[in-house]
């Protein structure tokens, strides 16, 4: 069973067009930044405000990606 020309262009270029589509479809990973400490939450609270005042600081927002 061979594949004719026109038969291997055809499916060329439906191969082609739907590329797009599946690379759009991609979706990059969301960060994720966790913050472990042995400490109470009480204890600890200036510390976790430190670090979402420094991350807001730099672009990110939570909840969002980079881009988002």
């Amino acid at each position: 069973m061979s594949l004719k020309r026109r038969e291997f262009i055809t499916l060329l270029g439906r191969a082609a067009a739907a590329w797009p589509l599946a690379a759009r479809a991609q979706q990059q990973a969301m960060p994720v930044i966790g913050f472990l400490n042995t400490r109470s939450a009480d204890v600890s609270a200036h510390l976790v405000a430190a670090l979402r005042r420094g991350l807001v600081e730099n672009g990110y927002v939570e909840g969002l990606d980079q881009e988002g």
